[in-house]
């Protein structure tokens, strides 16, 4: 129920901001309890990480917020996008078994969290960008680069976690599996917006849609290819 209740006040902080506060201590407490329960990092299976994407996205968004010179519209979009992803995540099937052994490493917990740290980064980038489009708020440029790149960071730290976890796992650093594939395209894909940003030429509405496509690209590694491809991150 407590999952349920966060989705709810996320749509209820549409009408009060307060209560985007009160969900994300809710989700934060029911991802704490859910972790007690499993004995465990609470990361396997869409329940799990779609609940944490959630949050994660939920949390980084207050310090921007803040940020913002122009509040209005902002933690409303947010805590849209941290809706859906919870009632998504409620929807879907809890995994209550324990760890595999491949899973039962730090490693793995170091590379999960950090991914989808970065991904609720890349979310509130894709936010602001839609932002700067439609109410031509300057000011939200500059602070989508700042997602993106502490987000860039991040991931790239995740990556160097994914690769140590993989050796240990399975002997090598590399698998050639879809994931694989695909996070390195997303990497590529952000990659490519920070050079880009450094170029006059792509500047302005450019730079912001390319912002915003490179979240695509993290739902797409995320999800698409979870439910599509067999990888060895299907567990």
């Amino acid at each position: 129920m407590i999952a349920v209740f966060s989705f709810v006040l996320y749509l209820a902080s549409l009408f009060w901001r307060p209560f985007f506060h009160a969900a994300i201590l809710f989700q934060g407490a029911y991802i704490l309890s859910r972790g007690i329960a499993v004995g465990r990092l609470p990361l396997v299976g869409l329940h799990d990480t779609l609940t944490f994407l959630s949050f994660s996205t939920a949390v980084f968004s207050v310090p921007f917020y803040l940020s913002l010179k122009e509040k209005k519209g902002f933690l409303e979009s947010m805590a849209v996008l941290a809706a859906a992803f919870a009632i998504l995540g409620y929807l879907s099937p809890q995994v209550n078994t324990p760890l595999p052994p491949v899973l039962k490493t730090y490693w793995f917990e170091l590379h999960v969290v950090l991914s989808f740290f970065s991904y609720g980064l890349f979310g509130i980038g894709a936010i602001l960008g839609l932002r700067y489009l439609f109410l031509s708020d300057s000011d939200t440029e500059a602070l989508q680069y700042k997602a993106i790149l502490i987000g860039y960071l991040i991931f790239s730290l995740s990556m160097v976690f994914g690769g140590i976890w993989a050796f240990l796992a399975w002997g090598t650093y590399w698998l050639w599996t879809p994931k694989e594939i695909w996070t390195t395209l997303l990497w590529l894909t952000y990659t490519l917006y920070l050079h880009l940003r450094f170029r006059p030429w792509w500047l302005g509405k450019k730079i912001v849609i390319t912002g915003i496509a490179g979240y695509l690209v993290v739902l797409f590694t995320y999800l698409g290819v979870g439910l599509l491809m067999k990888s060895s991150h299907s567990f």
